[in-house]
């Protein structure tokens, strides 16, 4: 067997968590690779809203084997109140969430280190979410990390160390903090915490792969904020490309099966960074306000703008994507005319190609296409799609050569209709 991958190809926030939960009928096991609770994934069913921040989206769908893997990072206390509220809500997790020993702790001076390094950065700060992600992966890569394994081995003079090191840090940056009620909730996070089977992920999940279960790997935020390839240095500590799903779950490159790729049918972004098709105007707050563009986790404002088809053509080339998902095609409803992106002018001259910089001087050159002004809230195939629409999606496909499979109509889980296109 393989594993398929699902991943966000645009600075996050595409509606991935809805998809692993449409999809996850179709799986044995669902995995998450990178990232940490700053991302939120959303699902709506039931009447019911849950937003996920470190457990895998396929949690809602049965008995099926959710597992957290190594390239994560988990904060204990804040995974307890996410467990503890789908708990609440019904849905037992203890024997079907699997926790690696390999995934890093977020501790919290993590938490504290993040503002301190944010507020001495001023004005040229990231915009980051505050949970402590970016300097739990720097301990992770420097060699200095705590892991969800060593909670079971000498964890109490492991987590001391940590913690003086980071002390001396905020010492040094004249940072006023109080741990007390931040570390009270951490450890009662880390009780809690091993109550879940703690496991050897990448034996688990290549044992799974040989016994002929079908593992659905899910990525977190969006290729244009990997650490890598992404827009440098306004981006996530991680991979959030389809090769962090080796990394992150201990896969072999050649055990990759379908690469889904999701966007939405315009552009968003959360946070400080460059973003080339960013709209100032009453339409990109018309995008916002249908689009209901707030973050999950952090409750910010997105930017909103104009589909960006240079960046999502670089998303498809280093992601290797099979097949693509569109999100939010229902918040396009109203528009007379649909702007998309082709190309870049820089310094005068027009490029196809996603450049080392986009934080300066770059213009979109956009094509016009006309909008459906048609609701399609209540469309429950694709024979419905108006004319336009499919002349959306017959350009998009062009453009970057992979067929869309999916459409989403709205943010229920009934509202996903999947196309039947030519491979």
């Amino acid at each position: 067997m393989k594993v398929d991958i699902l991943l966000g190809l645009q600075w996050g926030d595409e509606g991935k968590g809805k998809v692993v939960d449409v999809l996850t009928p179709r799986y044995d096991v669902v995995a998450r690779f990178q990232g940490g609770p700053n991302a939120g994934h959303t699902l709506e069913f039931e009447g019911q809203k849950y937003v996920l921040r470190s457990i895998p989206s396929g949690i809602f769908q049965g008995d099926k084997v959710n597992i957290i893997g190594n390239g994560v990072v988990l904060d204990p206390a804040l995974f307890k109140a996410e467990a503890e509220s789908l708990e609440a809500s019904g849905h037992d997790l203890k024997k079907r969430l699997h926790i690696s020993k390999k995934a890093h702790l977020i501790l919290p001076t993590h938490r504290i280190l993040d503002a301190a390094y944010e507020a001495a950065k001023g004005d040229a700060k990231v915009g980051t979410t505050g949970k402590g992600i970016g300097p739990t992966y720097t301990d992770k890569i420097s060699r200095n990390g705590v892991r969800v394994g060593d909670i079971l081995h000498d964890f109490e003079k492991k987590y001391a160390a940590a913690k003086a090191r980071h002390e001396q840090i905020l010492k040094s940056l004249n940072y006023i903090y109080d741990l007390t009620e931040l570390e009270k909730a951490w450890m009662e996070g880390i009780e809690y915490l091993k109550q879940f089977p703690l496991v050897d992920s990448e034996h688990e999940v290549n044992g799974l792969l040989r016994d002929g279960k079908s593992v659905l790997c899910e990525g977190a935020q969006g290729t244009m904020l990997d650490i890598d390839f992404g827009s440098y240095p306004f981006v996530t500590s991680s991979n959030t490309i389809c090769a962090g799903a080796c990394t992150g779950l201990g896969i072999a490159p050649n055990k990759i099966g379908d690469v889904y790729g999701i966007f939405k049918a315009y552009c968003t972004r959360v946070g400080a960074g460059p973003f080339p098709t960013e709209l100032f105007d009453e339409t990109g707050d018309k995008i916002g306000a249908l689009g209901h563009e707030f973050g999950a986790v952090t409750g910010r404002k997105r930017r909103c703008g104009w589909i960006d088809l240079v960046a999502l053509k670089y998303s498809v080339m280093i992601n290797g994507v099979t097949k693509l998902i569109m999100m939010k095609s229902d918040v396009l409803d109203t528009f007379e005319t649909i702007k998309a992106c082709v190309a870049y002018k820089m310094n005068g001259e027009e490029i196809d190609h996603f450049p080392y910089d986009i934080t300066e001087g770059v213009e979109p050159v956009y094509v016009e296409l006309p909008g459906w002004q048609t609701d399609m809230t209540k469309m429950q195939s694709e024979d419905e799609f108006p004319e336009e629409f499919n002349a959306y999606l017959t350009f998009l496909e062009e453009q970057l050569e992979v067929p869309i499979k999916i459409v989403s109509v709205g943010p229920d889980r009934e509202q996903t209709i999947e196309r039947y296109t030519e491979e």
